[in-house]
């Protein structure tokens, strides 16, 4: 089954329509490869369909959101960025500084994950997440 197939099956199964609009923010933001501001994914999408408003995307974002097919990620000094929820979990550490952004290895996320369900019973969707803090070069100079 194509990713096309796939993400259409997906909107079904949830109740929601397969409309031209929401095909094209999800190709959008499944092949970017990487993170998405709004912004970006309104003028990819835009080309394909010149009549598609900024508020048919943020409608999108967040029912695209609370079906879990993408997630979005506030990178501190740099606002929210959408991204395809793939298998792999991924976390990104922001310098408050210098806004450098770096995605850390997803073995740190797995005894997070382990201790907050022991000692709280919540599983938690960390599949994709921030942390803000300060890189060494920010604290070198602060």
């Amino acid at each position: 089954m194509g990713c096309e197939s796939t993400i259409i099956s997906t909107l079904k199964s949830t109740g929601r329509r397969v409309t031209p609009q929401r095909l094209l923010i999800l190709s959008v933001i499944r092949h970017a490869g990487g993170h998405l501001t709004v912004s970006e994914i309104k003028d990819q999408v835009h080309r394909s369909y010149p009549t598609i408003d900024i508020s048919t995307v943020y409608r999108n974002l967040s029912i695209l959101k609370d079906l879990r097919l993408i997630s979005e990620t506030k990178l501190e000094g740099m606002g929210s960025h959408y991204e395809w929820i793939s298998k792999e979990k991924h976390l990104h550490v922001v310098c408050r500084g210098c806004s450098k952004a770096v995605q850390v290895e997803d073995s740190y996320l797995d005894p997070l994950g382990e201790s907050l369900l022991n000692d709280y019973g919540y599983t938690l969707d960390i599949d994709h997440f921030s942390i803000s803090g300060m890189c060494s070069v920010c604290m070198a100079y602060s």
